[in-house]
């Protein structure tokens, strides 16, 4: 059929407009934000939100189904079921440490309104939106990114793309809301935050070829967003308090590059039926004479996942 040679042709362009066209969707539902902040919180965005997430993973899915026949299900089933290292759950510690560090810091030095809260709604929030959106964010498309354009190019790509694809619903999100003449200076702060836990994702996710370790720290992201976000600040103070949140991000992703680039860490082997999601994909796009070296074009160094020797996946939680 025309459309499955489209999707087996142009994987990850089918998979955009497809994630895209939810949010598209949502956007027309919802309207665009009020900068006046007229209107207030849209209870309607709690309905779309949880049609958005879902859209992702189902995509991933579909098409992990579509690209790669009952094989690129069983890769994504043994990604997902790849045992990891019990030192890694310590990296889910980032966000929640990182956001009560910066939330601590305000209240004692600016304000008490940033005194963090407790909404422990957003555990549930931050398992759904992990569980659901990382069959596709890192499931699909991140392994096919990896292999065209290298792990970090590919990784800071996929988060601001993940941050825009948030633009239905981002007047919504935070404690302050709607965010009012503070709305864009949020909305850019929020996307620096994503596309910092999208590197710290991919790291992990590299360093480990586990799709529940990714499923695991976007939950603790979201989730701990929701929960400990401050109940009392304004919009320009939640902006704020973003932007700082997303600094410290930042200053973590880059002392994890820097430390990886000095001691070469390699990445961790994947299941060889996970092969089709990124080494498969690289040969097709990289020059034929380079295809049995075992690097991909744009990774760098570094061999190909599912092609260079275990790193961090025994030992298992």
């Amino acid at each position: 059929m025309p459309l499955i040679g489209l999707v087996r042709r142009k994987p990850l362009a089918c998979y955009f407009a497809l994630v895209y066209l939810v949010s598209g969707v949502a956007l027309v539902v919802l309207g665009l934000p009020k900068l006046d902040g007229a209107g207030g919180r849209q209870m309607l965005s709690l309905v779309m939100f949880p049609v958005m997430v879902a859209g992702v993973g189902l995509a991933g899915v579909a098409l992990a189904a579509v690209t790669g026949g009952a094989g690129g299900l069983r890769g994504l089933r043994a990604r997902f079921r790849r045992p990891v290292r019990w030192r890694w759950l310590a990296v889910l510690l980032i966000p929640p440490a990182g956001i009560l560090a910066v939330l601590g810091g305000l209240s004692l030095t600016i304000s008490p309104r940033f005194t963090p809260g407790f909404f422990v709604f957003g555990i549930a929030a931050g398992v759904v939106a992990g569980c659901c959106e990382e069959l596709g964010w890192t499931g699909f498309a991140y392994p096919r990114m990896q292999a065209r354009f290298g792990w970090l190019p590919g990784a800071l790509l996929l988060g601001v793309l993940w941050g825009l694809w948030h633009l239905p619903v981002v007047d919504s999100l935070g404690a302050a809301s709607p965010h009012g003449t503070y709305w864009p200076e949020f909305f850019a702060a929020f996307i620096a935050v994503l596309a910092a836990i999208r590197v710290l994702i991919a790291w992990a996710y590299v360093r480990t070829g586990s799709l529940r370790m990714a499923q695991l720290l976007h939950a603790s992201s979201t989730g701990f967003l929701v929960v400990l976000s401050a109940p009392q600040v304004s919009p320009a103070q939640e902006a704020l308090w973003y932007t700082v949140y997303a600094a410290l991000l930042w200053t973590v992703v880059m002392t994890v590059i820097s430390l990886q680039r000095r001691f070469r860490i390699p990445a961790a082997s994947q299941p060889a039926a996970s092969l089709q999601t990124a080494a498969d994909y690289a040969s097709s796009v990289m020059p034929r004479s380079s295809a049995g070296t075992g690097s991909p074009a744009g990774i760098g160094s570094g061999p190909a996942p599912g092609l260079n020797p275990p790193a961090d996946g025994a030992g298992a939680a």
